[in-house]
C-alpha cells in the first residue's frame, strides 16, 4: 500500500501554490487519490488467482498516464465549452505527479514511471522493509485516511464551508482509527485471511476518500 491518505493530506497542504481556479484544486485531491486505485486491479487478480506482478504502481503511477489525463480533459472541455473540466485536469496532473514523487520518496518498492515502457525507478533498492514495519506501514494507511477527514473538518470550519457535513466527517474519521487499532492488532495475531479482510476495507476506505473529497469540493477549493 501507499499511504494514500498522506497523499491527499500533501495535496490539500499546497493549496497556497494552486492558481484559484474553478475544481483545479478538486484535480490536484482526486489526482494525488487515483493512481491507488490500481489496488482494485490487484484485488481482482487476486480473488481470479491471477498474477498480480506488474499491477501496482505502473499503469496509474505513469508519466504517460498524466499526459493521457490532460488531453482527456482538454478535450471534454473544449466539447463541453467547459473550462473548468480542464482546470479539472491540470489539476488532476499534477496531483498525480506530486503521487509519483511522494511514493519515490517515501516508499520502498518503486514506481514504474514510464509504464509500459520499462522504467522501474526505486530510490529505496536493496533496502529490506522489516516484517513488522510492513504490517504497521499497512495498517497505518486507516490512520492517515481518518487524519485526512479530520484536516477537511477543519479546513470546513475555517473557511466555513460544508458545514452541516463535518458531523459526519468526524464519525467517518472516528471509524477508520478504529479500523487502524483494529488491524493493527490482528496484523500480529492472524495467520491466515487478514489480508482478504484488510484490503476489502482498505478499498472501501479509498473509496470513501474520493466521495467525501468530492462532497467536500467546497472546502477543498476555498482559499
Amino acid at each position: 500500500m501507499a499511504q494514500a491518505g498522506i497523499h491527499a493530506m500533501v495535496a490539500s497542504a499546497v493549496r497556497k501554490w494552486i492558481p484559484a481556479r474553478e475544481w483545479m484544486m478538486l484535480g490536484v485531491v482526486l489526482g494525488n487519490l487515483f493512481p491507488d486505485m490500481d489496488n482494485i486491479a490487484v484485488a481482482v487478480a487476486t480473488v481470479m488467482k491471477l498474477p498480480t506482478a506488474g499491477l501496482h504502481r505502473t499503469f496509474t503511477h505513469s508519466l504517460f498516464t498524466v499526459t493521457a489525463a490532460l488531453a482527456f480533459f482538454y478535450i471534454l472541455a473544449a466539447v463541453t465549452k467547459k473550462p473548468r473540466w480542464n482546470n479539472f485536469g491540470i489539476g488532476f496532473g499534477v496531483g498525480i505527479l506530486m503521487h509519483i514523487l511522494l511514493d519515490l520518496l517515501i516508499w520502498f518498492n518503486g514506481v514504474e514511471v514510464l509504464w509500459p515502457l520499462h522504467s522501474w525507478v526505486n530510490l529505496w533498492e536493496g533496502f529490506v522493509v522489516p516484517p513488522w514495519l510492513d504490517k504497521i506501514l499497512m495498517t497505518t494507511e486507516f490512520l492517515f485516511f481518518g487524519l485526512f477527514f479530520l484536516l477537511l473538518t477543519s479546513l470546513a470550519k475555517k473557511h466555513k464551508t460544508d458545514g452541516e457535513y463535518s458531523g459526519k466527517l468526524r464519525q467517518w474519521a472516528n471509524v477508520q482509527f478504529g479500523l487502524f487499532v483494529l488491524f493493527t492488532v490482528l496484523a500480529f495475531l492472524m495467520t491466515k485471511g487478514f489480508l482478504t479482510i484488510y484490503g476489502a476495507l482498505y478499498l472501501l476506505s479509498l473509496f470513501l476518500a474520493f466521495g467525501v473529497t468530492i462532497r467536500m469540493k467546497k472546502t477543498v477549493e476555498a482559499v
